[in-house]
């Protein structure tokens, strides 16, 4: 076998160079390469590929937590083009700082994971009386975030290594009072100015529009005047609060919900308890301890001859600062509030009953116990509502789960129609019209056709070729969820320049007018520098501005007269021109700088700290930055323009 490959090797190299140039050719080298590419992968980082669908969820879950945090806030504010490629590149970053983590060994040990997770305030009520987690609300929890426990706990382990590396990087960050000094001086300097701005609005009446000029603007702009891309909809929604409010709680439902409120007011009992402590050093040898019994025992022994001098011996005798002064008296607690000996010794007693000696770290305890306070159950029918309310939320709850993997089921299995799913769940396919893909939507439109994700879904080929229906998309987490289809498309074309001739004009208008202020501004502006004395009377009063106090100045005015070179003389001012975008051009004459009155010790060393912080944060984007040559970063999405953010 062997000698024949050998005895053949230039005839097999010949048949293996005709089967695999051919593949170079329609494939090309490229296409070898990225065979096992994600092709719904957004960006890749060190080989490893951020997909679409994460891209996506976590956006949807930072507005979420926005939208939570802020009520007034409206979704359309935050999801913009320019927050979801903001969104993309904080998740680049993370992966970033994981794999330089990774390769610096650091780790965070179990200790760490659960002393981060106790100080969560959401996992802390999940806590019961006797201190320990209630796991299955826990995980429900969690699984209404689409989380395993697993799952959230390796999240925060991750997001606790890169606060490592991050905060590692950070405290190194200081600034010396010399290199502070040198830094602040320029930063808080102060520049006496006068300007004038030439707008267009001055320039507009002096501008002369012919209809060839509409014409040939119209058709240069063509992006300008285009009617949005529509699709007319069939969808179907299926929401929580329609789930809950087709179901019917019964009064055996209501009464055993009822039981069960009052089983959790008679755990939040609280106790008051007085106790008198006789403490044990760290390290107390055996017979150090035997003596601190004993004299415990002798204590308890006069305490139960004679209960009434409880608080008068605690007085005497106890060794807690805290309470012997009060005699003894710790006030009310509930359970998780002492350590657990304590706690277990307190909560078997009987009112005005004493303990046995207990032991804990702090050392021997004689307890009694005073008063038992439980919060007083409401009456049935004073909750009635309330419980019902509650039941009814908590059923719904578990339908809709039920409902909704039905929904997304069907929506997918029978792409071809809606029907299916609204029958097999009673809902009611609805329609919408002229659906745009980005901008202003019809008036009533419902929110669900909003939502960034159906409209990408709506607009995306397969869904305008084939008709087929969206996937089912989640509105609201774990509330809402919606599938639409395509009925009618009509592409963005461009508008007859009679059916958009205002705005043809009035765009032109500006454009011309805006164009005539920046040429009369570049005029005045090397006018002035070759004859100063020709600018009096032009100019607006002289003003002092800074960083700290514009004195109202747009910032492109600001940068531009705080980085310009400083006036020679007072014979010799600088001169600077800005382009203020739509507003007009500014000429701007710097008179003087005024140095900055030296700052107190106190206010120096703010400021210090401040610079710190900034000199941190500067030195933390530059490591991102090298991170990103190291690893490879390669974003597949294109970056937005000032066009797309606007129009979005």
């Amino acid at each position: 076998m062997f000698d024949f490959f050998r005895n053949n090797i230039k005839f097999l190299m010949a048949v293996l160079m005709l089967l695999i140039i051919p593949a170079f050719v329609l494939v090309g080298v490229e296409g070898y390469g990225q065979l096992g590419a994600d092709p719904n992968a957004v960006a890749r980082v060190g080989g490893t590929d951020i997909t679409r669908e994460q891209w996506e969820e976590r956006h949807r879950n930072q507005i979420d937590r926005l939208l939570e945090q802020t009520p007034g806030l409206q979704r359309a504010q935050l999801d913009t083009e320019a927050s979801r490629f903001a969104t993309l590149e904080r998740m680049i970053d993370e992966q970033l700082v994981a794999l330089a983590a990774q390769d610096a060994r650091f780790l965070v040990t179990d200790q760490q994971l659960a002393a981060t997770l106790a100080q969560d305030p959401t996992i802390a009520q999940l806590r019961r009386p006797d201190g320990t987690l209630d796991l299955e609300r826990y995980r429900q929890i969690l699984a209404m975030q689409g989380l395993t426990p697993e799952q959230f706990e390796q999240s925060v382990r991750a997001d606790l290594i890169r606060r490592q590396l991050l905060e590692g990087l950070a405290v190194t960050a200081f600034a010396p009072p010399k290199l502070a000094e040198q830094a602040l001086q320029p930063f808080f300097q102060r520049r006496e100015i006068q300007f004038t701005v030439f707008r267009p609005e001055a320039f507009r009446a002096g501008v002369a529009l012919t209809e060839a000029d509409l014409q040939a603007f119209h058709t240069q702009n063509p992006n300008l005047f285009q009617s949005a891309e529509q699709v007319d909809v069939e969808y179907l929604v299926l929401d929580l609060n329609a789930v809950a409010r087709g179901i019917t709680i019964s009064e055996a439902d209501l009464r055993a919900h009822y039981e069960q409120t009052r089983a959790q007011l008679a755990a939040k009992e609280e106790r008051r308890a007085s106790h008198i402590l006789l403490t044990l050093e760290p390290g107390a040898s055996p017979e150090q301890q035997a003596q601190v019994r004993a004299r415990a025992e002798e204590l308890l022994a006069q305490v139960r001859l004679n209960p009434a001098r409880f608080a008068e011996l605690a007085r005497a005798h106890s060794q807690d600062p805290g309470s012997a002064a009060r005699g003894g008296d710790l006030g009310f607690f509930a359970r998780g509030a002492m350590v657990p000996p304590f706690e277990q010794a307190v909560f078997a007693l009987q009112r005005g009953a004493i303990s046995d000696l207990v032991q804990t770290d702090f050392g021997f305890h004689i307890i009694q116990l005073l008063e038992v306070r439980q919060p007083a159950a409401e009456p049935f029918e004073a909750v009635r509502e309330r419980l019902a309310t509650e039941l009814r939320q908590q059923q719904a709850q578990l339908r809709f789960a039920q409902a909704a993997e039905t929904f997304s089921n069907l929506v997918y299995e029978q792409a071809d129609s809606l029907a299916p799913a609204a029958q097999a769940l009673g809902l009611t396919v609805n329609r919408a019209q002229a659906v745009v893909r980005r901008g202003p939507q019809p008036a009533g439109l419902a929110p669900a056709l909003t939502h960034p994700e159906l409209l990408q879904a709506l607009f995306a080929s397969d869904a305008l070729t084939l008709r087929r229906n969206t996937e089912a998309i989640e509105v609201q987490a774990g509330q809402q969820l919606v599938s639409a289809r395509v009925l009618a498309h009509r592409p963005a074309q461009l508008q007859p320049l009679d059916a958009v001739r205002p705005q043809v004009r009035e765009l032109l208008l500006q454009r011309r007018a805006l164009d005539a202020a920046r040429t009369e501004g570049q005029a005045r502006l090397a006018a002035w520098r070759q004859a100063p004395e020709a600018a009096q009377g032009r100019l607006s009063p002289a003003v002092a501005l800074s960083r700290t106090e514009p004195q109202g100045a747009p910032a492109e005015v600001l940068r531009a007269v705080l980085s310009a070179a400083a006036p020679a003389s007072a014979d010799a001012p600088t001169w600077v021109g800005v382009d203020m975008g739509p507003d007009g051009y500014a000429v701007i004459r710097i008179n003087r700088v005024l140095e900055r009155e030296a700052p107190d010790a106190v206010r120096a060393g703010l400021e210090r700290n401040q610079l710190a912080d900034l000199w941190a944060q500067a030195e933390t984007q530059a490591y991102l930055r090298h991170l990103r040559t190291r690893f490879e970063v390669e974003i597949l999405q294109p970056r937005p323009t000032a066009e797309t953010a606007a129009a979005s």
